[in-house]
């Protein structure tokens, strides 16, 4: 029979380690599944500038920290491409295109989302090295420098406008007619106001070239197939991202881009499936917000397993008849309710759940108003009072 753990991250970039770090401190046995080598998009990168308190760590460097972060508190690392999640019930079941099985009680999906890429060749060769998927992250290195955007899209257009913060030149590659983008209407005039950006119409990269560092694009016409060699000190590539999100498709709902959906405690559809960093839908994708999002699960990962338990420990798994009182301390009324059932003759045993702290559980058992009583019976609720009377306490006892 494998292990069963309390907690396993799919996923080995900056979200999955800080998810890493944080459940091992709160002394949850983790466990961390990555394809290949830990450290997720940022070990492609050379430079890593913009991780507040970070000065003079390259971007392998960092993740290379969070890794050793993690392990130190006792973040299990093995390698492995998941195929299937079972999460039906407290344990799930985490399956390997090996075949290996995993069971853990909660887990966390942080296999990012990676940039389309252009497929062309020297794309590969050129990365961190004048090829780049983000300008927020590398616009600093081409400062008084001539860059070219492929793409046209609002993502591609909203880059291209900050690189002018930076480069002397911003070339846009545009694939469609002259005029014709699908940037919104806003993102097209500004572009088109801003002295900095040219356009280069009908055409796509057939190629990237340079020495060490790129010098040049092969630009193609589409209409006429001409190749024409475009200069240039940088090439950002904007034509959408990817996440990797295919494995779980049939298990938590997804957005019609194909991102996880997530709650305000970053947790899927599926009770006790959790999803951060890039995989997710979310506004900025950085080091810096897959952190937050890793720590944000983790902790999320850790209330609901200690929630879980304590329910099936002490009220589905009783061999008593259970009473379980919905209250809160905010509530005069629901604690009024407590303080009575605790002076009385009780023959079941009563369980008292803050619907503050525990939410999961009033909302599974659809509890809007409190006081609210239930009574269960070998785990199965056979009474439910809501503002309940001390005729009806005394009835329910």
């Amino acid at each position: 029979m494998s292990k069963e753990y309390d907690v396993i991250i799919v996923g080995g970039g900056p979200a999955g380690l800080s998810a890493g770090m944080y459940a091992s401190r709160s002394k949850l046995d983790t466990l961390l599944l990555e394809t290949g080598d830990v450290g997720g998009q940022p070990k492609s990168y050379e430079e890593m500038e913009n991780y507040p308190g970070v000065l003079d760590a390259s971007a392998p460097e960092l993740v290379e920290n969070f890794k050793e972060h993690a392990q130190e508190f006792g973040t299990e690392i093995k390698e492995g491409e998941v195929k299937e999640i079972d999460a039906d019930g407290f344990v799930k079941t985490v399956t390997t295109k090996e075949g290996v099985e995993y069971k853990a009680k909660s887990i966390i999906l942080a296999t990012g989302a990676e940039p389309r890429r252009l497929d062309v060749e020297g794309e590969e060769e050129f990365k961190g090295k004048g090829v780049s998927y983000c300008a927020t992250c590398d616009a600093d290195f081409f400062v008084d420098l001539e860059v070219a955007v492929v793409g046209n899209g609002n993502s591609a257009i909203e880059e291209a406008l900050y690189l002018t913060k930076f480069a002397s030149k911003v070339t846009v590659i545009v694939i469609h007619e002259e005029g014709t983008m699908d940037a919104d209407k806003i993102y097209q005039e500004r572009a088109y106001e801003n002295d900095k950006i040219e356009f280069v119409w009908n055409s796509t990269v057939d190629r990237i070239e340079g020495d060490g560092l790129v010098d040049k694009a092969v630009l193609k016409n589409i209409k006429t197939g001409d190749l024409t060699d475009f200069e240039c000190d940088g090439i950002f590539i904007f034509i959408g991202r990817v996440p990797s999100t295919d494995f779980v498709e049939d298990t938590v709902e997804l957005t019609d881009n194909g991102y996880i959906k997530v709650d305000d405690t970053l947790e899927t559809s599926k009770p006790g499936v959790f999803a951060a960093g890039d995989v997710r839908e979310k506004y900025l994708r950085q080091v810096v917000t897959a952190a937050a999002d890793g720590a944000t699960t983790a902790t999320a990962a850790g209330g609901y397993i200690e929630e879980e338990e304590y329910w099936q420990e002490n009220v589905l798994e009783a061999d008593e008849d259970v009473l379980v009182a919905f209250w809160s301390p905010t509530n005069e009324e629901s604690m009024d309710m407590t303080n009575k059932l605790e002076n009385m003759d009780l023959d079941a045993k009563l369980v008292k759940i803050d619907t503050y702290k525990n939410m999961r559980i009033s909302n599974r058992y659809e509890v809007t108003e409190i006081p609210t009583l239930l009574k269960l019976q070998d785990g199965e609720v056979v009474e439910k009072l809501i503002q309940p009377t001390v005729d009806e306490l005394e009835e329910i006892i």
